[in-house]
């Protein structure tokens, strides 16, 4: 990052942490649950664009399939969710 960005970057950061500090826990947890759903929602779209012909129950199947590896991937060490 270039140096003279750099105070920009730490105030925006700041200002995420407190944001973050004053949000109520069943808040954070209702955004979690959120980024999950749009995460999942974009996965999906992914599967459709690589399977156009694939019907609802072959995309629910191979989306399945994708969080699986995925999930393994994390339980490895290879792929560390966000």
């Amino acid at each position: 990052m270039n140096p003279e960005f750099q105070p920009l970057a730490d105030e925006l950061y700041r200002e995420r942490v407190l944001r973050a500090r004053r949000t109520p826990p069943e808040e954070r947890l209702l955004d979690g649950i959120r980024l999950y759903d749009e995460a999942l929602e974009r996965m999906k779209i992914g599967v459709r664009l690589t399977h156009p012909n694939a019907d609802e129950a072959e995309l629910s199947r191979l989306l399945r399939l994708r969080v699986q590896r995925l999930w393994k991937l994390s339980d490895h060490g290879y792929f560390r969710p966000a």
